[in-house]
């Protein structure tokens, strides 16, 4: 890096207001894997992760914890599910059967997948079953702390979010014994470890809290954790942050009726899905962190969160933005290592340090433009061969095993986008012969013959190539825009495609002539 970086990242910030209050702080992520888990929960994990290293950093002892809320109730049937789930609606995740067979239950079958893609994004941290904890008694303390200040809660509660004051409010809910369905508690009942509950399947039965024989309400159970683990800062959602809301609410349970304090807070804007690419064009469901993992390289998808402040919006495009994004990592990964950055694009360029997790290149990696890659990756069927097309545009003969593994990274994300998100735009097939259908007049069919003369002992690059192509087509009574849809024709079936010189300098030469010399005798 040669231009020194002045600006304080966000990140910094944040870390440096936590250290001072406390000496070895637990960060606390959470999740609830009710069902497909959506790309903006990446947002929290990577805030969390870069806030975790930037402590760490600073010399600091620091853990981050990921809690997933494994206990939580399927509430109604998803229309991804099959209708025997039907008979599950009501009944905690944990114990439910897993959707595909090939995991524990239904809670690991859609957090697995979100676990697998943040440790890909490099997150350190420990995952937590919140069902263990119920099943080993850690919420035993505070269940019973809840059901003996049940009345102060109530009008807590009331206080804080401006609601009814409800004397039926139940801290807990148990689990029926039965039906596996949560139940209502019966309040007087209860003596430490154990109250009774009726079900409405006519189940009349008793849990035990030192077990996992139910669970505390959500404005109930975040704050408990927060006594539990102790935890220092916790990234959440907006949501979670307005007024009246459960951030206010589990601040007031832990410091009065738990007797611990409330965490940092550090809330989030929520990620909004933009563009052609919302849905997932093959299953027709919204974008999941694993999908945007399966995109975008994992330092591209880190610097996409982190170029902002968490309090700002994140607009996610799984289309074109794809592309964009991606030239907006490589010029900010330039400016690192080149120096040249204005005022403007300092904190881009720190987000860029900062999507490295602890890992800057010592000098500026080989850049193969991503663009570039999704080209190539429909032109070759294995890596070996995506490197062969991109060694006739691009020297690899320096190229470490860092440039290659980034190539092969982008390449992976090339086709994953290209399976699933792409527009139709960007797609092609170079076709072995002119396709059935392309119409040639003399004209195209003269346009052809000329380039084959020019192109016969030009050297093979891009910018001769375009050369030649901008020159004839200028010269030729069909003109250069006309010139440019006949070869986009006789090659990939298309009126358009990506940009020519580099596109055709990608193939082998011979290749390119042949077809044209086709071309030049298509139809006559």
């Amino acid at each position: 890096m040669l231009q020194r970086l002045v600006t304080m990242h966000w990140a910094d910030v944040i870390a440096e207001e936590i250290i001072e209050e406390f000496e070895e702080p637990l960060i606390a992520n959470g999740i609830s894997p009710s069902g497909t888990i959506h790309v903006g929960s990446l947002r929290e994990a990577i805030t969390g992760e870069t806030i975790r290293r930037t402590i760490e950093g600073m010399g600091r002892k620091v853990r981050l914890i990921y809690l997933i809320d494994s206990l939580d109730q399927l509430k109604k049937r998803a229309d991804f599910l099959p209708e025997w789930y039907e008979g599950h609606v009501g009944k905690p995740i944990c114990y439910m059967p897993c959707p595909c067979g090939n995991h524990d239950n239904y809670a690991h079958h859609f957090a697995q997948p979100f676990l697998d893609a943040i440790e890909r994004l490099g997150v350190e941290c420990d995952v937590i079953w919140t069902h263990e904890l119920y099943e080993r008694g850690e919420f035993a303390e505070a269940i019973d702390t809840c059901f003996k200040r049940r009345e102060e809660i109530i009008r807590l509660l009331h206080e804080v979010s401006g609601r009814e004051a409800k004397g039926s409010y139940a801290p807990y809910t148990p689990i029926c014994r039965d039906c596996g369905r949560f139940a209502d508690p019966v309040f007087d009942s209860y003596s430490f470890p154990t109250l009774e509950y009726t079900c409405p399947c006519g189940c009349h039965g008793t849990a035990d809290i030192r077990k996992g024989d139910g669970k505390l309400t959500w404005r109930l159970e975040w704050p408990a954790k927060w006594k539990i683990f102790g935890t220092s800062a916790e990234p959440y959602g907006k949501d979670h942050a307005a007024a009246g809301g459960s951030y206010d609410s589990g601040k007031r349970i832990v410091e009065e009726i738990y007797g611990g304090k409330a965490p940092y807070s550090i809330n989030y804007e929520f990620v909004q899905l933009k563009g052609e690419g919302q849905m997932h064009k093959s299953s027709g469901s919204s974008v999941s962190g694993l999908d945007a993992i399966g995109m975008m390289p994992p330092e591209v998808l880190s610097y996409l969160f982190l170029r902002v402040n968490p309090s700002r919006a994140i607009d996610f495009d799984p289309g074109l933005g794809v592309l964009d994004m991606s030239d907006e990592y490589d010029r900010m990964e330039r400016l690192y290592f080149e120096g040249g950055f204005t005022e403007a694009e300092e904190n881009s360029v720190l987000a860029y340090e900062r999507a490295q997790h602890g890992k800057v290149p010592k000098e500026l990696p080989l850049q193969v433009p991503y663009r570039h890659i999704v080209n190539v990756v429909q032109m070759a069927d294995s890596f070996d061969k995506v490197l062969e097309v991109l060694g006739r545009t691009i020297d690899l003969s320096e190229a470490g095993e860092g440039d290659i593994e980034r190539i092969r990274v982008r390449a992976d994300c090339a086709r994953f986008w290209l399976n699933g998100f792409a527009p139709d735009s960007v797609k092609f097939s170079v076709y072995p012969t002119v396709p059935q259908g392309v119409a040639l007049t003399m004209g195209d069919r003269a346009f052809f013959q000329k380039l084959v003369e020019r192109m016969n002992d030009a050297k093979w690059e891009a910018d001769t190539i375009s050369q030649i192509i901008s020159d004839t087509g200028k010269e030729s009574p069909i003109g250069l825009k006309a010139g440019f849809k006949v070869i986009y024709q006789v090659v990939i079936g298309k009126d358009a495609g990506p940009r020519l010189g580099p596109f055709l300098a990608s193939m082998d030469k011979q290749f390119v002539v042949n077809r044209f010399i086709q071309a030049s005798r298509h139809g006559s």
